[in-house]
């Protein structure tokens, strides 16, 4: 059996829109854009499961979970990206390149902008665990056996104790990171998220003028066959009408 360690007193420490499960799991999904059964997911053997929407504080708040729990060794990425802040890429970009003057190196984000996280805190992420992306699988049953996979895989606890971020928040509960400390990128985050409602909306009529259009299609065509089959009679009969003459 592999060894295990004590995650952080009161782990999950940053608190957020995911589900905990076993905290000696190897395993953190990460379902970015989706909305799955997150607690289900857990259930079947995750450690944490639960979004990642924006590429800031979002994912600031995963990494301080991850390495507050030397226990977890890989995070799974499923489900959809989301559209602007593209934070699945900006997670394997930090992983794989880490920050350069608080910015995501390689990110294609709007606002890869990092304040909670140390350099410490960053390379204690990417020596901790590894990045296992299926990213767009929104099927249960194969998002579960990914888990089993690298369950099956378990390396054992890292050989740090556990490390505690602190994800600062303002009067409220409001979390104070990139998007929140300036202005500027309050504002961007208002128009990418008015741009995505947009989208939404977009995405959703061309489905419905497509779907009218089919259904026209398909009645035009119902009508074209009813009308070659009422010919084929008409002439069955005539000719039957000409050999009886």
């Amino acid at each position: 059996m592999v060894d295990k360690k004590s995650p952080a007193s009161g782990w999950p420490l940053i608190k957020g829109d995911f589900h905990s499960g076993d905290a000696n799991s190897p395993v953190a999904v990460v379902t970015m854009g989706s909305h799955l059964d997150e607690q289900g997911i857990c259930d079947a053997g995750a450690a944490l499961c639960g979004s990642c929407k924006t590429e800031n504080l979002g994912l600031e708040k995963v990494i301080a979970n991850v390495i507050a729990n030397p226990n977890i060794r890989f995070v799974l990425f499923v489900g959809t990206e989301v559209k602007g802040h593209l934070s699945g890429q900006t997670f394997a970009a930090l992983h794989k390149n880490g920050v350069k003057e608080g910015r995501v190196v390689g990110a294609e984000g709007a606002i890869p902008f990092i304040e909670n996280l140390t350099d410490v805190n960053i390379k204690r992420f990417q020596e901790q665990t590894e990045i296992v992306n299926i990213m767009e699988s929104e099927d249960l049953g194969a998002i579960k056996a990914k888990i089993n996979e690298l369950k099956a895989k378990d390396p054992g606890a890292f050989a740090a104790d556990a490390m505690v971020v602190e994800v600062k928040e303002a009067a409220g509960g409001q979390e104070v990171g990139a998007a929140s400390a300036n202005p500027q990128f309050l504002e961007v985050e208002k128009r990418l998220d008015k741009i995505e409602k947009n989208i939404e909306f977009v995405d959703a009529e061309i489905a419905q003028r497509v779907g009218r259009k089919i259904g026209r299609d398909i009645g035009i065509l119902y009508g074209l066959m009813a009308g070659v089959i009422v010919f084929v009679m008409l002439l069955f009969l005539y000719q039957k009408l000409m050999a009886m003459v």
